[in-house]
């Protein structure tokens, strides 16, 4: 018998026989589960529940797949990985760019997932983890990875606080850790997003958007571009 005991895992799938194979994988691996068919039901459960990650299916009715992960990320910053379709690149590219931590191809091997959950939520408990934090200071900003939140510092006092999805914040802070050095698109993708398929340019999308909310908060060209190389945070002495 199996003892529900792990973190909480919602499988947001309309496809019930999906649905029961991932259950019955994750639940022999102790995770406790719950599914919702639609996303209205998602974001009940999401709410009440507060799951510890979501498989998130593209394809749903009503809702698709990337509307409900929009809402994921508008307030909160639980871990999602999308399944999607073996030719629904564009989708995969979407998802990544909004915040998902991982995406799934179908069909899929039922214990590949389960290694997937397991690699997600290794990554993001280190981020969360209190014991593992620390507080870097890059220039007028403020990177606390113990509470996953990052700030910049105003010239006449106060901080703006940054609206960062998983995938920013981890980025912003493996390049805060090396100011100045300037970093590979794969080194970015190895250290940030080892366990998925990005691509160059889903890299580009995401540092772009950092970038602009950092300039937004008057942070204003602390990431630059290394022609030909890469990226790295930068400031003057």
């Amino acid at each position: 018998m199996v003892v529900e005991s792990g973190p909480l895992i919602l499988i947001v799938e309309d496809e019930l026989e999906i649905a029961d194979i991932l259950m019955v994988y994750l639940r022999h691996e102790g995770f406790a589960c719950e599914h919702a068919g639609d996303g209205r039901r998602a974001l009940e459960l999401l709410r009440r529940q507060h799951p510890a990650l979501v498989i998130l299916d593209i394809r749903l009715p009503g809702q698709n797949g990337i509307d409900i992960l929009q809402a994921i990320r508008g307030e909160s910053g639980i871990p999602v990985i999308m399944l999607t379709a073996l030719t629904d690149d564009v989708n995969k590219l979407v998802s990544l760019r909004l915040g998902a931590d991982d995406y799934i191809s179908k069909p899929f091997n039922p214990a590949e997932v389960v290694a997937r959950v397991h690699a997600v939520l290794r990554r993001t408990s280190r981020l969360k983890d209190p014991s593992a934090s620390e507080i870097l200071h890059v220039g007028n900003l403020y990177i606390d990875t113990g509470t996953y939140s990052a700030a910049v510092q105003q010239a006449e006092g106060g901080r703006i606080d940054l609206p960062l999805t998983l995938t920013e914040f981890r980025l912003l802070a493996f390049l805060a850790r090396q100011p100045r050095r300037c970093f590979s698109r794969n080194e970015l993708i190895d250290a940030c997003l080892p366990e998925s398929d990005a691509l160059d340019r889903v890299i580009d999308s995401h540092l772009s958007k950092l970038r602009k909310k950092l300039q937004e908060a008057g942070g204003a060209d602390l990431i630059e571009t290394v022609r030909g190389v890469g990226y790295r945070l930068w400031y003057e002495r």
